[in-house]
């Protein structure tokens, strides 16, 4: 009878060591981040991320993949306050207006005082967390001597084929509108017909537009100054290079926020505190191919040193993006008769 009440016992207190833990489980608050298929993809940052973000917050951090970032704003816009993402990562400068004027966004409370970028950044809405800048890539032992200015590419021989992406489903492809229109102004019109003989294809997104000039479709590909970094440090391969250009090239920063609805924003913000800590910051150079916003006291990987430095960086402000967009999608259709 003992025994059988210590079995009883021991039973009994091993269900509730299990129940104890299961309910721990179950009670670990999710925080939801939807974000970009390249972020969340095998080799890509999201991975490593979550495991270092949950090794701190108690809680089950969840990645919503979306194809882009066009695709993240669309998302939110049209599921509005009842949206189940906390967090959207992966959206750029050219699109923090739009967002922004859904009303979807609040700040969040992380000092920007700290961060390193060219230029200055006061939006509290909206967290950089890399940047980079468009350029065009070519094979050098394929395309000895690229266009080194967009006067070059522009006067060209039309026989030179380059690939490009679409300014409505790429942020990309929006980003090299942007760098011409910040060049040519009220002449971009003329400068899109000058280069749409040279055009190959115009593509839904990077990859299909960086796959094809692997394959050798294309002589140049839009794509950014650190892309040659994937291929010197993964491939050991140096042939890929970006072409400086005498203008400046066009600068893409990528930011996060939160959404007013978020389910727990005090993890929300800590989420935040974290996409500028150190730990994830160290991340971005080799696993989202950018350069971080905060960088590590050790300096960049040593290839780094070898990448296109532009002379100037090109933004258009963001507002005058908002209001021009459509306007200019409409000019660059036009003229490459799409």
């Amino acid at each position: 009878m003992r025994l059988s009440s210590q079995i009883v016992l021991c039973l009994v207190l091993t269900g509730m060591a299990h129940w104890q833990t299961w309910a721990q489980e179950v009670e670990k608050p999710i925080l939801t981040v939807y974000t970009t298929s390249s972020f969340v993809a095998e080799n890509g940052v999201g991975p490593k991320a979550e495991v270092l973000f949950e090794e701190t917050c108690d809680c089950d951090l969840q990645f919503v993949e979306v194809e882009d970032s066009t695709g993240i704003l669309d998302r939110v816009r049209s599921e509005g306050d009842s949206s189940a993402a906390d967090i959207i990562l992966g959206i750029d400068n050219a699109l923090v207006v739009e967002a922004q004027n859904t009303g979807l966004i609040a700040e969040h409370e992380v000092d920007m005082g700290k961060l390193n970028l060219p230029l200055a950044w006061d939006n509290q809405r909206f967290l950089p967390y890399d940047f980079g800048f468009f350029a065009f890539i070519y094979d050098k032992l394929r395309t000895p001597n690229p266009p080194k200015s967009f006067e070059q590419l522009l006067e060209a021989d039309d026989s030179l084929k380059i690939v490009i992406q679409d300014p409505q489903t790429s942020t990309t492809g929006l980003g090299f509108l942007l760098w011409v229109k910040a060049l040519y102004g009220e002449n971009a019109a003329a400068s899109w017909s000058k280069l749409a003989p040279k055009i190959h294809a115009v593509t839904k997104d990077w990859s299909e537009a960086y796959q094809m000039f692997l394959e050798r479709e294309a002589d140049l590909v839009l794509s950014y100054t650190t892309s040659p970094a994937f291929h010197m440090i993964v491939e050991k391969e140096s042939k890929y290079q970006a072409s400086p250009f005498k203008e400046g090239h066009g600068m893409q920063i990528e930011v996060a926020a939160i959404l007013k609805a978020a389910k727990d924003p005090v993890l929300a913000n800590l989420f935040m505190q974290f996409l500028a800590g150190e730990s994830f910051q160290a991340l971005i150079p080799t696993n989202n191919w950018m350069y971080p916003v905060l960088f590590p006291e050790e300096g960049l990987p040593a290839v780094f040193r070898n990448l296109v430095r532009p002379v100037k960086s090109l933004m258009i402000d963001a507002q005058g993006i908002a209001d021009n967009k459509a306007d200019w999608i409409d000019e660059f259709n036009q003229r490459l008769n799409r």
